[in-house]
């Protein structure tokens, strides 16, 4: 056998299958280290660049256009999306609806829960413009995705039903794109139906907006009425982004999520440079450096890339991969790894806070392994909801989950039965309550077991607050004395009532967000048909008499049902939970006391007898001092039953107590 000494192979080099290895080892090494970096780098150069890409490269900057669709819920955002897909020939008309809309969630309930984006390439006046679509949410709790969306766009499509009009959502969307400087599109959906009636939607656009109706499309997402027009409108009014790809490279995560075989998946707004396989790249929130694995584009799904440029949005993922979406910090910059001196970080978002909470509980305690490693999964895709470990004596362990409002923890709560099959009791929402004690500390208190039982009587407390949230809501005229009947009933504060056309009315509130949790939306939509809207923002935190409501069974206080509430709302609260509970709680050998209490006072009770041996059957024709002394004697044994008997309450009866 010819060692590596031999003179041939010192003297020159050789071919053997595709790679070319030299005679001489320790330059082979380093040809072998340089040809090696990533198997990704070496697909990507080598492979034959495809008609797609050929078309987006020919493309300059000036014919790029990043914009977004904004509306309030259900006024068919995801089916213009569909539409314009299939008219730029992204997708083949006819095929599934709201292709964007990716979780079996979305498309059971007919709502976009997370932002999605995609690329496109469209034909205007025989040249090519590359377009990049975000189609967002439309309901108040995903606002956060909303806002970060605005951040790789120019302009926003601000859609408006023609047969609802200007809703909530819409003008809290306007104001937010307003702040961030976006140019508004406004464009009329839904004209094909009976009820519609455009000019009034274009009236409302004007004088809620002050937007010139004559620069208005009006179309039929569903149809496919006049659809063609917003993107020759879209090309003409949005301005192209700013950057230079000649710089150092500047780029903003948008957006992640996470994939069992490629780690975390970043979706990135490039600013300045390019951007390819194989870069080298670092995190200005974190510190920490990576190797870039692949780049591409959203076409709708992921299409690889062999560079991205300034002014593009598109995905990028590391080899080896990042394992902790914990690192991808939305709103982080990253550039190439020497030019941080040169690039100045971008400002980024404010992470969404939580402003609901609710304790979830495996039905079964042999079940918690494979729950919690459910949770973990979906709170991978979704960074805004807060997790902590508790126990409760009741249900066993379990977990505080924060949302950011109710229909958020609803579709959470769908995800973890739809995709993972969960069995789990999940408590009524509570949100947080601030403690100001005589020390001077503050503390913010998400679990009402942990609530000061005394409240404002405890005597090391100042003060107790609760947070407020400023209510928009837009409603017919007609409906109008029964939603402020609604709000009053609330504990809400008016701050402004407006009639922005002879028939619509824009009523501005202040509420606790206590009461707003506690199903308000759907008693709003009761009240009104279906007719009013609502939109919230946090607005402070106030002074307020709140207390502690218990549930005690045999003077024992079940930790799993306790809440903080309004003392105007203990007492009816307390008759409606021992009435309630008392149905799913079980007779036992003796008395069984079920008792709510507000601090320290009971506010209501209910008791449940027990079974009873009839110790006067054999006694036909007795004396009646005979009766008596037999019943005495049953009596004083209750006595002693009581005393030394524990209640054991079934899951199911805290399963029944806890529905709806």
């Amino acid at each position: 056998m010819r060692s590596w000494c031999h003179p041939i192979y010192r003297a020159g080099t050789y071919l053997h299958g595709s790679f070319r290895l030299h005679a001489n080892p320790e330059r082979h090494r380093q040809l072998w280290s340089r040809t090696f970096t990533t198997s990704q780098w070496q697909r990507a150069t080598h492979q034959p660049i495809s008609d797609l890409e050929r078309r987006i490269s020919e493309i300059p900057l000036e014919r790029f256009r990043n914009f977004c669709i904004v509306a309030h819920v259900d006024h068919g955002k995801s089916t213009l999306s569909d539409r314009l897909l299939e008219l730029t020939g992204t997708i083949a008309p006819g095929g599934n609806k709201q292709i964007l809309d990716k979780l079996d969630v979305e498309r059971e309930r007919g709502i976009t829960v997370k932002a999605q984006t995609c690329s496109m390439i469209y034909n205007h006046q025989g040249e090519d413009f590359l377009l990049h679509l975000v189609d967002t949410p439309g309901h108040v709790d995903f606002r956060a995705e909303v806002s970060r969306s605005y951040a790789s766009c120019g302009g926003a499509l601000l859609l408006v039903d023609a047969s609802q009009g200007v809703q909530a959502q819409t003008v809290a969307n306007f104001y937010l794109a307003f702040a961030q400087g976006l140019h508004l599109v406004p464009i009329i959906n839904k004209i094909d139906l009976p009820s519609a009636d455009p000019p009034r939607a274009l009236e409302q656009m004007k004088e809620t907006f002050e937007l010139d109706p004559s620069k208005a499309v009006l179309v039929s997402a569903k149809t496919g009425l006049n659809v063609e027009s917003i993107l020759p409108t879209v090309i003409e009014q949005v301005p192209p982004p700013i950057g230079d790809q000649l710089k150092p490279l500047k780029l903003l995560l948008v957006d992640s999520w996470y994939s069992n075989y490629k780690g975390v998946i970043l979706l990135v707004r490039v600013f300045d440079g390019q951007i390819k396989a194989g870069d080298h790249l670092t995190s200005f929130a974190t510190g920490l450096r990576y190797t870039v694995g692949e780049v591409g584009i959203m076409y709708p799904n992921q299409t690889a890339q062999t560079v991205l440029r300034a002014g593009q949005v598109g995905y990028i993922y590391f080899n080896p991969g990042m394992k902790r979406s914990q690192e991808a910090k939305v709103g982080d910059t990253y550039t190439t790894v020497g030019s941080e001196k040169q690039v100045e970080a971008l400002p980024g978002f404010e992470e969404p806070k939580a402003m609901v909470f609710v304790a979830a509980f495996p039905v079964d305690q042999s079940d918690y392994a494979h729950l919690e490693g459910s949770i973990n999964q979906i709170t991978l895709n979704d960074r805004s909801v807060t997790l902590q470990k508790e126990s409760s004596e009741a249900l066993g362990a379990g977990w505080r989950l924060g949302f950011l409002g109710t229909l958020h923890c609803s579709v959470f709560e769908d995800r973890l039965r739809q995709e993972h099959g969960a069995s789990i009791i999940i408590t009524p929402p509570t949100v947080p309550f601030k403690v100001i004690w005589k020390d001077g500390r503050e503390e913010t208190v998400t679990n009402p077991a942990e609530f000061p039982d005394g409240g404002t009587t405890h005597s090391g407390i100042v003060e107790l607050q609760e947070p407020y949230v400023s209510a928009t809501i837009t409603l017919p005229q007609e409906y109008l004395g029964k939603v402020i009947e609604l709000c009053e009933g609330n504990r809400g504060e008016q701050k402004e009532l407006l009639f922005f056309t002879a028939t619509q009315v824009i009523l501005k509130y202040d509420l606790p967000l206590a009461h707003l949790v506690d199903d308000f939306f759907g008693k709003l939509k009761s009240l009104t048909k279906g007719y009013a809207s609502l939109d919230y923002e946090e607005a402070a935190w106030r002074k307020s008499n709140i207390i502690k409501l218990q549930l005690l069974v045999n003077k024992e206080p079940v930790d799993a049902v306790a809440r903080v509430v309004h003392y105007s709302q203990a007492e009816r609260l307390g008759k409606q939970w021992v009435t309630k509970f008392k149905e799913h709680v079980d007779r036992q050998m003796f008395e069984v006391v079920i008792q709510a209490a507000a601090g320290r006072r009971i506010v209501a009770r209910e008791t449940i007898k027990p079974f009873r041996k009839d110790v006067l059957s054999k006694l036909h024709a007795s004396d009646i001092s005979r009766r008596r002394k037999l019943l005495e004697k049953q009596k004083e044994g209750r006595k002693k039953l009581r005393a030394v008997g524990n209640i054991s309450i079934d899951q199911k009866a805290f399963q029944g107590f806890l529905a709806k």
